[in-house]
C-alpha cells in the first residue's frame, strides 16, 4: 500500500488556551480556531488538530489524560485506498468511511485514518555546511534562526501493550517497511520503500499500557533545531532533553514537553533509506538513544545548559 506519510495528529487535550499557545509558539501555522477545535498546519501541510478531551466525535483515548487520539496516513492515490480498503477487510478489521477517510483502530486501540494525501510540495533547503572536501558555503555567513517553522510532520511513537500484534498490523496489513528493531522491545517503522528511516516507532510496555510517547516534526537543519529550542525556553516551555544526536536514524533532536500530550520534537538530518537497506538488531540502551544529549535543555538567557 503506498502510504506516503502522516497527514494529521488529533489530540483530545485538557486545556484549549494553553494547547493553541503553544502550538503557535513551536511554530505552526493557525488555520482556524474556536473554544471547541483549533487547526494548525506545517509548511508542507500537516496538520495538528486539537478538540476538548470530552469532544464526542474524538476516537477513544488509549490513555487517561491529553494525548493523541487519531492519525491519519496519506495516501497516494484512489487506486491505494481501494487496495487499502480491500486489505483492511481481508484481514478481517473492521472499519469506517465517510468523506473519502478510512478509518480504524490498531492492536493498542490507537485512532487511524487513511484519505487521500493533502501535503503539498515545498521548496525549502537546510544551510549549507561547510565540511572537509565540501566547502558548499563560500563568501556566506551561515544562518541562524530566532525561531522554528517546522516543514513537517514526519513521526508518532507510541507505547504499546504488545509489540508482535502491533507490528504485524503495520506490516502484513498496511503495508509499513522494518527500518530497525529492539529485538523483543521496539520497532522501527518505515511507510514507504524508499524514505525517512522511520514515520512509526512503536516500544512495548512492561505493565501492558499503552500511550503517546512523542510526535516528531521536521525543520530545515541542525541550527533551527537550536533556535527553535531556544525560542521554546524564551516562551517558558520546558524541555525534556535535547539538544543531542540519535545513533539509530543519525537525526539531530530537541524534545519538549507538550501540554496537548506526551512530548514533542524538533529533528533534522535523519538518515534516508532504500530497499537495499539491512534492518539492525539494536540493543535498547541509553548510548543508542543518545550519541549525545543535553538533560534539560539550553537556558535562552546565558545560552548554557539549564541548570
Amino acid at each position: 500500500m503506498a502510504i506516503t506519510g502522516i497527514d494529521a495528529v488529533t489530540y483530545g487535550v485538557t486545556n484549549m488556551d494553553k494547547c493553541r499557545r503553544f502550538l503557535a509558539d513551536w511554530g505552526l501555522k493557525r488555520l482556524r480556531a474556536s473554544e471547541t477545535a483549533a487547526a494548525y498546519e506545517t509548511l508542507d501541510g500537516s496538520q495538528v488538530i486539537i478538540k476538548p478531551r470530552g469532544d464526542k466525535s474524538l476516537p477513544k483515548a488509549i490513555c487517561r489524560g491529553a494525548t493523541a487520539r487519531e492519525v491519519i496516513w496519506g495516501v497516494s492515490s484512489r487506486a491505494e485506498l481501494n487496495r487499502l480498503r480491500r486489505s483492511l477487510a481481508a484481514n478481517g478489521v473492521e472499519f469506517t468511511e465517510k468523506a473519502g477517510t478510512l478509518r480504524c483502530t490498531d492492536p493498542a486501540g490507537l485512532g487511524l485514518g487513511f484519505r487521500l494525501s493533502r501535503k503539498r510540495r515545498v521548496k525549502v533547503r537546510g544551510t549549507p555546511m561547510n565540511m572537509v572536501g565540501d566547502r558548499a558555503r563560500i563568501d556566506r555567513a551561515s544562518t541562524f534562526y530566532d525561531r522554528a517553522r517546522p516543514v513537517s510532520l514526519g513521526h508518532a511513537v507510541f507505547n504499546v501493550p504488545a509489540l508482535e500484534p502491533a507490528e504485524r498490523f503495520y506490516r502484513d496489513v498496511l503495508g509499513f517497511h522494518l527500518s530497525d528493531r529492539y529485538p523483543g522491545d521496539a520497532v522501527f517503522l518505515r511507510c514507504k520503500p524508499e524514505g525517512e528511516h522511520h514515520n512509526l516507532f512503536l516500544l512495548e510496555t512492561k505493565d501492558g499500557s499503552a500511550s503517546l510517547n512523542h510526535v516528531a516534526f521536521e525543520v530545515r537543519d541542525l541550527h533551527e533545531i537550536f533556535g527553535g529550542g531556544l525560542h521554546i525556553a524564551r516562551k517558558g516551555w520546558k524541555t525534556a532533553i535535547g539538544p543531542g544526536r540519535h545513533p539509530i536514524s543519525s537525526a539531530y533532536f530537541w524534545y519538549v514537553e507538550n501540554p496537548c500530550g506526551g512530548l514533542i520534537e524538533y529533528y533534522s538530518d535523519v538518515d534516508y533509506v532504500t530497499e537495499r537497506w539491512k534492518p539492525r538488531d539494536c540493543a535498547r540502551t541509553p548510548e543508542n538513544f543518545a550519541e549525545w544529549a543535553v538533560a534539560g535543555g539550553i537556558d535562552a538567557a546565558t545560552r548554557r545548559q539549564k541548570m
